[in-house]
């Protein structure tokens, strides 16, 4: 019977595997453990495993399970859900790590409200790659603006970009998607940016992010199971 243990195991086992195929160090690719709507009790054993950094949606879930794990001095978090205005003081005081940022006014707010003894909040830029009207992150067309802008906030540093790409089994999309991230990443390194991060890539697609230049993929489902959302999630 499968574990969070073995899960873990065959999530880096996979990792490991795209990166040979790639031809890639496998050391520079993070995982990220989605850990939504998932206890603090299941953070806390892959932390004993070894995992540091993990993902959450919602603002007050985070908080609470920042509270809860605060013994665990060198767990990562890192957001990576939509932004309500009026949670970013929650996100601000708790993530190390923020991948959703696609208008200046949140960025703002973030920096004002980071507060002054903890480090600079790390944040992508969540780039919408796939023209979805659906779909949250900025405009390739805009990034170039919006970088330029959050780049003078005093409490961020821009890292690098995020994507969520289409739902979609066309492999030949997808790496067209992924490939558009890369690109704008390039963009903006030749604009003067220091960017480190390509956060793309979940459970059912990190093999051809990281064949495509992925430095992070955001696991979830393959590592903890299947999930169940309560009525009125945070």
């Amino acid at each position: 019977m499968a574990t969070i243990f073995t899960a873990l195991q065959d999530v880096h086992a996979r990792i490991h595997a795209a990166c040979t195929a790639a031809a890639r160090n496998s050391g520079d690719v993070s995982l990220l453990a989605v850990s939504k709507t998932f206890p603090s009790c299941d953070i806390r054993e892959l932390y004993e495993y070894g995992q540091r950094a993990f993902g959450e949606n919602y603002a007050q879930e985070l908080a609470s399970k920042y509270q809860d794990l605060k013994d665990c001095t060198d767990l990562e978090w890192h957001f990576i859900g939509p932004i309500q205005s009026n949670k970013t003081r929650l996100i601000a005081e708790s993530a190390a790590w923020v991948h959703t940022i696609d208008r200046f006014k949140i960025a703002e707010r973030l920096s004002e409200q980071r507060p002054s003894h903890l480090a600079p909040l790390n944040i992508c830029l969540q780039v919408n790659v796939s023209g979805e009207s659906s779909k949250s992150g900025v405009a390739p067309s805009h990034l170039l603006e919006l970088a330029q802008q959050v780049g003078h906030l005093p409490r961020l540093q821009i890292r690098g970009l995020m994507c969520i790409p289409e739902a979609t089994e066309n492999q030949a999309l997808l790496a067209e998607q992924f490939a558009t991230l890369v690109q704008l990443k390039e963009q903006l390194t030749a604009q003067g940016f220091t960017l480190d991060t390509l956060s793309m890539g979940m459970s059912n697609d990190l093999e051809l992010a990281i064949a495509s230049g992925s430095t992070l993929v955001r696991v979830g489902s393959a590592i903890f199971g299947a999930r169940t959302y309560p009525l009125g999630s945070i």
